[in-house]
């Protein structure tokens, strides 16, 4: 800091305030524009006499020499040198300046222009004349020369010359600009008829399909339909019907076209488009398609605007296609389209094949998957399952349904991955066709080749569908040999068998299914119980539940029990349509299972299913209990109390949770304490009966005082936090406080 001197520091603003007068930066650039020196200019020269004005005139002549002396290819130099004689009006002199440049440069367009420049501005229009002759002569195909010239003559109004200077230019066959105004200086006195062969010479010369328009829409505009339509004829006998030549010509038919329509000829027209569009690929006509479209809107019928965006749509789709192959959506949407132009067409009475739609089948499902993955060849599938559906329903080629069948079985990895719906589809096409033996024989080659779970349930329907039982039960029996794991198909059969009412068969398939290892046991258990509670086999029922307790003891089974002991078993009607009655339960026997459940569940310290199994005997004791049953259940209901636990995250913090409470529990826990708290409970209940006070153990309503729960929270934090700071004992039991 002291090696620093003071004057380096940046000056203090001591009085930030603004001033008083404020000055714009207008004001600032206006200043300094009035500040300005002023510029040096040259002394003015003024010339008195004629001795004064020859000297000047000999001063700059040696000036202007000397510059081209000194640059003699500097053109704009001898430019300004011809210029300045002519500004003097030595004309002579001028002419002198530009004849040595031209000597120098006779083809540059600039020094010829400026030369013609100065005669007409002299009024010397013969010397204009010849210097544009000279100019086309030695350069023909400088168009700016030429156009001068014309003008120079059509304003002195020498049509005729102006017509000769054409001709000579004609002959060079300059651009379609040339021709142009070569036409409009006919029209503009008049002359079409010389117009016309112009246009002639110009097709002639320039024969593209702009100029080939631009004929025809003059002869038209002139009252020549005739005419008009004789140059379209001309122009599309000279491209050709070939593709390359029509597709060339397009905007020679959509024009024609557009004359037609102007003229109400809208059959013309059609035939016109119509012809175009037929000897043109789609990806290659879009804008005449577009052309076409739009007409048919306005002067079409409905059949025709329908072809027409028929059309349109298989341009669309076909270039989606042409970008990738395998974007089976477009293909899906193009096969319906085309499916669509078919059924119109058969509606409408004409007799069409459709070889269209087939090819565009086969176009679609040459594109394979790239990948051997199931994901990839679930859209492509339905490609061939559409086609087989198409060909039977639409076409009744039946032995082609088939072959698609087959084709697309064939190209399938089945080894890899399968598809149920293919074999299915191709059996049930089978059975369409009253051929059950083929339909059997494809779903066993699917079954053979690659079994699954779709595969057997479809061949199993259908199997139930035609009554045949017998072949049920065997593709049953090799279905859970494939997997026997499988709940569902084990609980399918003896849904069947129980149609049929083999019963012992029911019985013998349940236990073979209970003894394997199934996905979701607990339905085919459920399903047994169900099956023999439904033929009021209680007896066995019970047993069932026995056996199940035996294995697992969910509260589900324990309440599921209970509720068959008190329930009605058996019962229906008879042959006669007389109701039997069913055995009845015994309310004992349920509360004997509630009982021994919740034993089961409190020697587990499963507090939630216990809640749960008191909550569903609650229930039980309400509809089929005396006052004291519901008593003693309502005093066995827990309740809910707040404590305070060490986080799991390992902070050491305290986190508050709520637990349930059993009365049991507290009971063996703290005899005294228990009843005393009772007597306690029993006391506050008496006193607040008509007051509605009272101890409860059940959680605090939304209306509770927030600042009495806050005191209560910190207390019971602070109790909290003095206790896990004590010793290891104090830490294992967590701290509760009644709510």
């Amino acid at each position: 800091m002291s090696g620093r001197d003071a004057r380096d520091r940046a000056p203090r603003v001591k009085n930030r305030a603004p001033a008083a007068v404020q000055i714009t930066a207008e004001q600032l650039l206006r200043e300094a524009q009035e500040r300005q020196e002023p510029s040096i200019q040259a002394p003015k020269q003024r010339v008195e006499d004629l001795e004064e004005l020859s000297e000047f005139q000999g001063r700059k002549r040696n000036e202007f020499e000397g510059r081209i002396r000194y640059s003699r290819d500097n053109i704009r130099a001898w430019i300004k040198y011809a210029q300045w004689e002519s500004s003097q009006n030595e004309f002579e002199r001028a002419r002198s300046v530009f004849e040595r440049a031209l000597d120098i440069d006779p083809r540059s367009t600039e020094l010829w222009l400026r030369y013609t420049d100065m005669e007409l501005k002299a009024r010397n229009i013969n010397h204009a004349r010849n210097l544009y002759d000279r100019a086309v002569t030695l350069l023909p195909r400088v168009d700016a020369l030429w156009y001068k010239y014309v003008y120079l003559e059509e304003l002195l109004l020498n049509v005729p010359g102006a017509r000769q200077i054409f001709e000579r230019w004609m002959q060079w066959e300059p651009n379609d600009k040339a021709w142009q105004s070569y036409i409009k200086l006919e029209e503009r006195y008049n002359e079409l008829d010389r117009a016309s062969t112009i246009y002639e010479r110009w097709i002639g010369v320039r024969p593209i399909p702009k100029n080939w328009v631009t004929w025809a829409k003059f002869e038209e505009d002139r009252g020549q339909p005739d005419k008009a339509r004789e140059v379209f004829q001309t122009a599309l006998e000279f491209f050709g019907d070939e593709e390359e030549q029509v597709e060339k010509a397009q905007q020679v038919f959509a024009a024609f076209a557009r004359m037609e329509t102007r003229l109400k000829e809208f059959e013309r027209a059609r035939v016109i488009y119509k012809f175009a569009l037929a000897r043109l690929p789609r990806s290659k006509s879009a804008n005449l398609y577009s052309a076409y479209t739009k007409f048919e809107k306005q002067h079409g019928d409905r059949a025709g605007v329908e072809l027409t965006v028929l059309g349109k749509r298989r341009i669309q789709y076909e270039e989606e296609l042409a970008y990738d192959g395998t974007n089976y959506d477009a293909w899906f949407s193009l096969a319906r389209l085309e499916e669509d132009a078919y059924r119109a067409d058969k509606e409408d009475g004409e007799d069409v094949e459709p070889t269209r739609v087939r090819e565009v089948y086969e176009r679609a499902v040459a594109n394979v998957p790239p990948a051997m993955e199931k994901r990839y060849w679930r859209r492509y599938i339905y490609l061939w399952l559409q086609y087989a559906a198409f060909e039977e329903i639409d076409t009744k080629d039946y032995d082609r349904a088939r072959d698609v069948y087959k084709a697309a079985i064939k190209l399938v990895p089945h080894k890899s991955f399968t598809f149920a719906k293919l074999w299915l589809a191709y059996a049930y096409f089978e059975i369409r066709r009253l051929d059950v033996t083929a339909a059997r024989k494809v779903l066993g080659a699917g079954i053979g080749m690659c079994p699954k779970p779709k595969l057997f349930t479809g061949y199993i329907e259908l199997e139930m569908r035609l009554r045949e039982f017998d072949r049920v039960r065997t593709l049953y029996e090799k279905f859970l040999t494939y997997d026997s794991s499988l709940s569902s198909a084990w609980i399918q059969w003896t849904q069947v068998e129980s149609a049929v009412e083999d019963f012992e068969r029911v019985r013998a398939i349940f236990e073979l299914a209970v003894q394997q290892a199934l996905d979701m046991p607990e339905i085919v258990w459920k399903a047994y119980i169900d099956f023999e509670a439904g033929e009021g086999e209680r007896e066995r029922a019970r047993n069932l539940y026995e056996r199940l307790l035996e294995r697992t003891s969910h509260v589900k089974v324990y309440i599921s029990y209970a509720l068959m002991e008190v329930s009605v078993l058996g019962g229906g009607e008879d042959e006669d349509g007389n109701e039997i009655e069913g055995e009845a339960g015994d309310p004992e026997l349920a509360r004997a299972v509630f009982a021994r459940g919740y034993k089961d569940l409190r020697a587990k310290a499963e507090k939630e299913d216990r809640a749960l199994l008191l909550e569903a005997w609650k229930n039980f004791e309400a509809e089929h209990g005396t006052a004291e049953e519901q008593a003693k259940v309502e005093e066995m209901m827990p309740t809910t109390r707040k404590r305070w636990r060490k986080a799991e995250d390992g902070s050491g913090a305290l986190e508050e949770y709520w637990d349930l409470i059993f009365p049991d529990d507290e009971r063996d826990a703290n005899p005294t304490s228990f009843k005393f708290f009772q007597a306690a409970q029993a006391w506050a209940q008496q006193r607040g009966e008509g007051e509605g006070g009272g101890l409860s153990y059940d959680l605090p309503s939304d209306s509770d005082d927030d600042d009495d729960d806050d005191d209560e929270d910190e207390n019971v934090e602070e109790v909290g936090e003095r206790e896990a700071a004590g010793s290891e004992e104090a830490e294992a039991q967590p701290m509760d406080q009644d709510e």
